[in-house]
């Protein structure tokens, strides 16, 4: 009952609205990101705090929309940061940023509640990432590993795939893995959001997924905190369920966006470009975060929209520092009907060594990168001069070069209701005799379009 009481205490009023931003004046000053509410017809609107204005009042980001809200009216203490109810029935759920159904569901019966902002696990119950990932994504398996422990950046303009991409590597762990995953839909269009829902239960793995939106049209503090949301659940699960979880993030370029609309309403001066000044540390709060401890592992995927195609942009580089892997996605992939448009020489991760591949990994995607490499540097004269002028040795690199880019297209499971065409996992041992078998000559003889499109080459043949 004290308790109660003191959950429910008034601590102040409100004394100015502006947009979402709201200035409360207190009888005791709460934490910085404590969360405050009122009651607008007997619905509660919450409050996060970011500034400490003068001894008696604070500056706060609404979390819900400020329609309603006027001044004098009375500001409540939640007794702590913003919490959520946690429990292993919220797999398969739909949420919110507060944990509150959207999928029209009950809401989640747990005994648990946990704040959404928390330090990252201590160094001595942390693991490294090691092992790879396998995906059954030939490319990606490939040229550009994931790292099991490890954080993944999908670079890429708008519509080159990343969605597709990431709703795939969410099939692969339910199916090839028997993990689960958890998905932060930050700013998604209310279009996109309802979608990939619809999208992920037809695929067949809502059942082991988790999705936490804050959508487009919601306050800034909400897509800000939206990321913390679904990674305090990735968390829970790692630790409750000790196996493999994937922490997926669609965009977190928005998340970027979300700051810097939060720092200009607070009246930070911006910084480079027109970023937030706390711009690096943000991210780190949040990226920090997704690691693997003794427990279980969380291995990040993460959509990242590149504004103008621009890698140098602070806020893609910002995020880039945290990743072990970057794949870039590319417009003129896309263009050549090249699907995933992985750019395989753009694309890099830090686990490409022989110490985690082995030597047969590490020299086939080196010899395959070397036969890309080159026609690439082929392709102007090929277009002017054609195929003929060159070498025979030069032609010999650029028809198996060509094989493989087929080779490394792949159809997706997610997607196979819209193409027509099945689904294909492809085992990393598989795609590396196969590109040793196109690089060897073993199938010089074969048309171009049998490698379009195909899983393994013994499909190919067939």
């Amino acid at each position: 009952m004290a308790n109660r009481l003191r959950l429910q205490r008034e601590i102040g009023t409100i004394g100015e609205v502006q947009g979402p931003v709201v200035d409360i004046a207190c009888d005791v000053l709460p934490r910085l990101h404590q969360a405050l509410y009122t009651r607008v017809d007997g619905e509660r609107y919450v409050f996060e705090v970011h500034q400490h204005l003068d001894r008696a009042t604070v500056r706060a980001i609404t979390l819900h929309r400020t329609s309603g809200l006027r001044r004098g009216m009375p500001v409540y203490d939640t007794g702590g940061p913003l919490c959520v109810p946690v429990t292993q029935e919220c797999l398969g759920r739909l949420l919110n940023a507060f944990g509150e159904p959207l999928d029209g569901g009950p809401d989640l019966a747990a005994r648990e509640a946990r704040p959404i902002l928390a330090a990252p696990a201590p160094l001595r119950d942390t693991r490294a990432p090691s092992a790879v990932l396998e995906s059954g994504i030939k490319v990606i398996d490939l040229l550009c590993p994931f790292v099991r422990g490890g954080k993944t950046g999908l670079f890429g303009g708008a519509g080159v795939g990343k969605t597709v991409l990431i709703m795939e590597f969410m099939h692969a762990i339910a199916h090839l893995h028997q993990g689960v995953s958890v998905f932060a839909g930050v700013g998604e269009r209310i279009r996109e959001g309802h979608e990939l829902w619809r999208e992920m239960q037809r695929a067949g793995v809502m059942p082991k997924t988790t999705m936490v939106f804050g959508q487009m049209d919601e306050s800034p503090g909400v897509r800000f905190r939206v990321g913390h949301t679904a990674l305090t659940y990735a968390e829970y699960l790692r630790d409750k369920l000790q196996r493999e979880v994937l922490f997926l993030m669609d965009n977190a370029y928005r998340f970027v966006q979300a700051g810097s609309e939060i720092s200009g309403l607070l009246g930070r001066m911006p910084a480079t470009v027109g970023y937030q000044p706390t711009l690096l540390t943000e991210v780190a709060e949040l990226q920090d975060r997704i690691i693997s401890t003794q427990r279980g592992d969380v291995t990040a995927v993460e959509a990242i929209y590149v504004p103008a195609d621009d890698m140098a942009d602070p806020a893609v580089t910002a995020l880039l520092a945290h990743l072990d892997t970057s794949v870039v996605l590319s417009r003129s992939q896309a263009a050549k009907g090249i699907y995933p448009a992985v750019d395989p020489l753009a694309s890099a991760s830090r686990s490409m060594n022989r110490r985690v591949l082995g030597d047969r990994h590490y020299e086939v995607a080196q010899r395959v990168r070397e036969h890309l490499a080159r026609y690439r540097e082929l392709e102007n004269i090929i277009a002017m001069l054609g195929i003929e002028e060159l070498s025979e040795q030069d032609r010999r690199v650029v028809h198996r070069a060509r094989r493989l880019q087929r080779y490394l297209t792949q159809p997706f499971y997610v997607v196979a209701e819209h193409t027509g065409v099945p689904g294909a996992a492809v085992p990393l041992s598989q795609t590396l005799a196969d590109c040793e078998a196109i690089m060897q000559g073993a199938h010089d003889a074969a048309p171009e379009e049998r490698f379009y499109m195909r899983g393994p080459l013994s499909e190919a043949r067939a």
